[in-house]
């Protein structure tokens, strides 16, 4: 009696499981938000740094 393989079957389980870790690693590679405070972060990018504007006017 000779063995039967599932050829579609087995690679759509292959294809099944390197999805699965494709997620895993994507959903690892970003990185965890821990107690941000946005209103301070926010007062930071309001106030511009102080040689951007001599910049701006040696541009125009």
């Amino acid at each position: 009696m000779s063995v039967t393989r599932l050829k579609r079957k087995h690679r759509k389980n292959i294809a099944r499981a390197n999805n699965e870790t494709r997620k895993i690693k994507n959903l690892l590679r970003t990185p965890v938000l821990k107690n941000v405070d946005l209103d301070e972060l926010k007062s930071r990018f309001a106030t511009s740094a102080p040689g951007a504007e001599a910049e701006k006017k040696s541009l125009a």
